[in-house]
């Protein structure tokens, strides 16, 4: 072939490869803009269905089916296909989608909201691991900045977004408005990307995703219930902790036992696989506990208006997409990665140290401030992630090393909301009943009388009282947060660092499979099979 031509062909697949990354895009878009588009809905949707006392449950039926569902998508994507599965996971969601907007009560709108969430499990995993696929580890990191891109607009705009289809239109189209987007992700993929499928046979291994179902649903809804549904103490909460510990336990002994699980645990013996899924799992717990309590400081402390809620969290954001962009495309041009997670976790650590110091008097340009350093340092850890854990993974184990991210980021997210509420809860009811001896539980229960609006409209030596006590309990919130993030920080330290291969799994036009990264060894580098 001569040079022209050859240099033509190349473009060709550049361009190909392109069109499939805004294909993954859609997918990412998908995944991050859903809960948050539909969050500034729900008081308008309770209020039309009826229900406001059954919120929750179209939170937790979502938050549940994704984080279940999300391990089970890599391993079938590793036996039939990543795009067949991208599709399918795309399809379902859309169909969820459409049955939530046409939904006529809170009990259907839960159950179409947990379909949805079935097919949310796969969009990000399977975006980032297709991601894995067609770019070589080293490409990786400038095109998962992309990625984090995409999800740091979803994080910002869809409340807004949510609000502005809900006022001028119908909180309907907060669903509606998937289908377009899912549609011309299922034409992109379906039309441009021709991934090779395994041709062996395989066992799908249904003991353990049922187990895997079980422990990780069972955990999900002590976490979320727990403190609010029922008290922690309850025999419901105790039940479910106590199925989460016999099914979790259960399905390690199940994956050691079949040729083929559903998570090969051996894969935990690679540092680099389980230091990933350890920071993970701490980076989902800083992102939530910032994006959680951020804003109920903000609004019951420092009495910032709840209308640009949705704007509350820019510095946060901001921060958070400079660093995840800056480094994506220095991991792409000096092919290392460790330094990253390193800096952005001891930044995210005094970032949060900061967010501890704010108080009734802190002004808004130094809590933005400490929102930045909190960011940006999130942002450094943010794309490295799934590029290392890709890196230290043969393709036949990409599904379920890619997937084991997001899954571990959803649980931390998911446990560090709850522990990080039943935490609030106990301090302010500490200093409330210390305060106002007795009154404590009536204060901080359910948030009754502690409103942005309500406490705007105490008399004013009580409301100063119950904002320094808000601001008091908050503050430990976020030490604790800072905790978690010194402990990731040492598992950054202790991460090894591979160099990042510069061959792409697989050519984009399927030709097959090309000399690819094996599994990583711990010791520089060297093969070692799954």
């Amino acid at each position: 072939m001569s040079e022209g031509a050859q240099a033509q062909a190349d473009s060709g697949i550049g361009r190909e490869r392109l069109i499939v990354l805004g294909g993954l895009m859609l997918g990412m878009l998908l995944g991050s803009i859903d809960q948050s588009i539909v969050s500034t809905a729900l008081p308008r949707i309770a209020g039309d269905l009826g229900g406001f006392n059954k919120i929750s449950w179209v939170v937790t039926a979502y938050l549940v089916t994704v984080t279940v569902t999300t391990p089970l998508y890599g391993k079938l994507s590793d036996i039939y296909g990543r795009a067949k599965i991208f599709e399918t996971a795309i399809a379902i969601f859309l169909l969820g989608s459409v049955l939530s907007g046409v939904a006529q009560n809170m009990n259907q709108l839960a159950l179409f909201r947990a379909l949805q969430g079935v097919g949310a499990g796969g969009l990000i995993a399977m975006a980032t691991t297709i991601l894995g696929d067609i770019f070589s580890p080293r490409e990786r990191g400038k095109y998962m900045s992309y990625m984090m891109l995409i999800f740091g607009a979803a994080t910002i705009g869809g409340p807004l977004l949510g609000g502005y289809l809900t006022d001028h239109y119908t909180w309907r189209w907060v669903f509606y408005i998937n289908v377009p987007i899912g549609a011309l992700a299922i034409l992109i993929i379906h039309s441009t990307l021709d991934l090779p499928i395994p041709g062996d046979a395989h066992r799908i291994d249904y003991e353990g995703a049922a187990l895997l179902v079980g422990a990780v649903g069972s955990l999900m809804l002590m976490t979320t219930w727990g403190g609010n549904e029922y008290a922690w103490d309850s025999t419901v909460i105790l039940g479910l902790a106590a199925a989460a510990v016999v099914l979790g336990v259960a399905f390690v002994l199940q994956e050691r036992r079949v040729d083929e699980p559903v998570f090969p645990v051996h894969l935990l013996g690679i540092r680099t696989v389980s230091g990933v899924i350890v920071l993970s799992f701490c980076l989902g717990i800083g992102m939530f506990g910032a994006t959680i309590y951020l804003p109920v400081f903000l609004q019951t402390v420092l009495g910032v208006s709840a209308t640009n809620s949705g704007l509350l969290l820019l510095p946060l954001v901001g921060g958070m997409l400079v660093t995840a962009a800056l480094t994506g495309q220095l991991m792409t041009r000096t092919g290392r990665y460790k330094a990253f997670p390193v800096l952005g976790t001891a930044l995210a650590a005094v970032g949060y140290y900061l967010l501890s110091t704010m108080g009734p008097a802190t002004t808004h340009f130094h809590s933005t401030a400490y929102m930045v350093v909190t960011g940006m340092g999130l942002g450094f850890v943010m794309p490295v992630l799934t590029v290392a854990i890709q890196n230290a993974v043969s393709r036949k184990s990409l599904g379920v090393a890619t997937t084991s991210v997001t899954f571990s980021r959803s649980l931390g997210s998911a446990i560090g909301v709850a522990v990080f509420g039943a935490l609030l809860t106990n301090q302010l009811t500490s200093r409330l009943n210390d305060a106002f001896p007795g009154a404590g539980e009536k204060f901080a229960s359910s948030g009754a009388g502690l409103g942005p609006e309500k406490i705007q409209a105490l008399p004013p030596a009580i409301r100063d009282t119950v904002v320094a006590a808000l601001a008091n309990s908050i503050d430990v919130v976020f030490l604790a947060g800072m905790g978690v993030l010194l402990v990731a920080l040492v598992v950054a330290v202790v991460l090894p660092e591979l160099e990042l291969d510069e061959t792409a799994h697989v050519s984009v036009g399927g030709e097959g499979v090309v000399e690819t990264a094996p599994e990583a060894g711990e010791g520089g580098g060297a093969p070692a099979e799954d």
